[in-house]
């Protein structure tokens, strides 16, 4: 039924507890885990285009680590990988890898800041509403 997942990853200290849970899934099913980061490009509407350069330097750094630190654990588990790094709104940029890559599980952190929940609307819950499949959340309290 899962042949291959997508874990999203920011590279925060949930994400890691959150790369535990795709990768127990795609390891009992035998799958192949998905691990893409976003760099959001959002950020970037407000600073001249000199600063937007080191931004995305950095951003796209941090993307390439979160990744990595993800295949790692991937790999000690014996699960398959392939990676991506977007740039983009990141719902939309998810929504839009599961689509392409047929993936048949998305497996996300929720953040659990009440701000972004509140008032902006967060990325999981976005995924969740228009995601072509199934998507498993991970809150922030839950350990692996």
């Amino acid at each position: 039924m899962y042949e291959t997942i997508l874990f999203p990853t920011d590279g925060s200290d949930h994400a890691a507890t959150v790369a535990e849970h795709a990768i127990d899934v795609a390891a009992t099913r035998n799958a192949t885990l998905h691990v893409l980061s976003v760099v959001d490009d959002r950020a970037f509407l407000v600073l001249d285009d000199e600063r937007v350069t080191h931004v995305r330097e950095d951003l796209e750094a941090t993307a390439r680590k979160a990744i990595d630190d993800a295949v790692t654990r991937a790999t000690a588990s014996d699960v398959e990988t392939e990676t991506a790094v977007d740039t983009g709104n990141p719902a939309e940029c998810i929504v839009d890898y599961a689509a392409a890559t047929d993936v048949d599980l998305i497996v996300m952190g929720t953040s659990g800041d009440e701000y972004e929940q509140n008032v902006v609307g967060s990325v999981s819950q976005r995924v969740v509403r228009e995601a072509p499949v199934p998507v498993t959340t991970v809150g922030p309290t839950v350990d692996s």
